[in-house]
């Protein structure tokens, strides 16, 4: 006979869905809607595992969790929640959960892990020990993409497996960086970033490594490398992808042996920090072009964390407005509120440079706007002086209306036989744009499928429908 799940969710819409889920699986399912409840079922029943929802009638489902260990404590707990935020996925990590689920959630995922759970035996959880997770999270947002960031950060937070932090300049990778070694067990060590891609190919090794007194023109004495500065703590290597392969060699030997010498040196030095990298290039290609290892690449990207571009989560623009306008005021920056309008002409904007572009933006708006409230009318005079500052390639989309001008006078001229009006519009409207992204991307369809929003192998069918070739793309405007 299958186990015994106990359910704590008082949300009766979401308790009889998980319930049916699991009761057509062959589970048996007791649910309640409180911790006094729960502490009741715990009592009197033994379950092979346990559901909870955080926020309960009469207090937090996850502060009360030991007493759950108390009662139970080899009882897997998956953790649900509405409350989605970094927050929240590391308190759910810090209990030795066993998974965390921010609500909505993928039924059939849930029902997957349960499985697992109870087969494992015992939890994946992380040890209760860890204190209290700081305020001031450096990463904002609720949105579906950046709760499976949360969730990729919570794995590696008690591990030193290495990082590779992959997106597009702007969104946030060093904040990701940052957040894993303050809330990791190597937060009381250093947390020392390198921008590879500043750094003259002839000194990245030296800049790494350190070097000896004498080991070249210019080296009048011994220099600690980043890799020792980094020492107990989390070695972050930005641009990754812009190191000289030279380079990445011996990167790569380090990695590999876990020890450096410094240039011009004989001494190994055994390593001890964490390796997080990061890239906003698209590797894969450049692996193909011999111009990044693909030893290297696989011995980085152990746990590839993905970080989405601001516009796959529009939704968060409002939270990440609010929270600058916040952060600006702090600076000595006066203080403003941003009302409803202005909240949802943001939210519009494309943010080609991502959460950076939406940062500077929210600080210049906090200097100039007149009033205290910002709104929508505040905001368009910056947003137009930002339009006419674009390269040609890059100008913003023409408005609303503009676009619906065009499309009617387009239909007026345009007679396609009955029946093919549909795919005629859908046509002229797809060519353009796809030849705008295949320009802003220099012909890279992996890139112009993200910059779209489509799948890859969407984007080639539709190019091969529309006879549209990558390569002549590149130029045209």
């Amino acid at each position: 006979m299958k186990s015994a799940i106990l359910l704590v969710e008082d949300d009766a819409s979401i308790a009889l869905v998980i319930t049916a889920a699991l009761e057509a699986e062959g589970y048996s399912v007791t649910h309640c809607t409180s911790i006094a409840e729960r502490d009741r079922a715990l009592c009197e029943s033994r379950f092979g595992l346990m559901l909870t929802d955080v926020v309960l009638t009469d207090g937090d489902g996850m502060e009360t969790l030991g007493r759950v260990r108390e009662a139970a404590p080899d009882m897997p707990v998956i953790i649900l929640s509405a409350q989605n935020t970094l927050d929240t996925a590391v308190r759910a990590s810090d209990t030795g959960a066993f998974e965390y689920f921010p609500k909505p959630f993928d039924l059939d995922e849930l029902v997957r892990t349960v499985r697992q759970a109870i087969g494992s035996g015992e939890s994946a959880a992380l040890d209760d020990t860890t204190e209290d997770v700081a305020p001031g999270l450096p990463l904002v947002g609720r949105s579906p993409a950046m709760q499976t960031v949360y969730r990729m950060i919570t794995r590696v937070l008690r591990n030193d497996l290495t990082v590779l932090i992959l997106g597009e300049s702007g969104t946030g990778k060093e904040l990701v960086a940052e957040a894993i070694h303050q809330l990791g067990k190597r937060s009381a060590g250093p947390f020392i970033a390198v921008n590879t891609a500043a750094i003259p190919g002839d000194l990245i090794e030296s800049e790494l490594f350190g070097h000896e007194k004498g080991a070249f023109t210019g080296a009048a004495q011994r220099r600690i490398g980043k890799f020792e500065q980094a020492k107990g703590g989390t070695l972050f290597l930005d641009e990754i992808g812009d190191m000289p392969l030279e380079a990445q060699t011996r990167l790569l030997r380090a990695l590999q042996s876990g020890r450096i010498r410094r240039v011009g040196g004989t001494e190994e030095i055994t390593l001890d920090c964490r390796i997080v990298a990061a890239t906003n290039r698209d590797l894969v290609p450049m692996i193909a072009a011999g111009s990044f290892r693909e030893d290297l690449y696989y011995r980085l990207a152990v746990v590839p964390i993905e970080l989405p571009p601001l516009r796959e989560r529009a939704d968060d623009i409002e939270a990440l407005a609010r929270h600058f306008l916040v952060r600006a005021a702090a600076e000595g920056l006066p203080r403003r509120l941003l009302a409803a309008a202005g909240a949802a002409l943001l939210a519009r904007q494309p943010w080609r440079g991502n959460v950076r572009e939406l940062r500077n933006f929210v600080y210049r708006l906090a200097l100039l706007a007149r009033d205290e409230v910002i709104d929508a009318a505040a905001i368009e005079p910056l947003l137009a002086q930002d339009r006419a500052q674009l390269p040609p390639e890059l100008a913003l989309p023409a408005p609303a209306a503009d676009f619906a001008e065009a499309l009617a006078n387009w239909l007026a001229r345009e007679t396609p036989a009955e029946g093919l009006l549909y795919s005629a519009a859908l046509a002229a409207f797809e060519r353009p744009l796809f030849l705008h992204a295949l320009s802003v991307t220099g012909g890279n369809q992996v890139r112009a499928a993200r910059l779209l929003g489509l799948n890859r192998n969407t984007l080639r069918k539709r190019l091969s429908d529309l006879a549209i070739d990558p390569e002549d793309a590149v130029g045209h405007s």
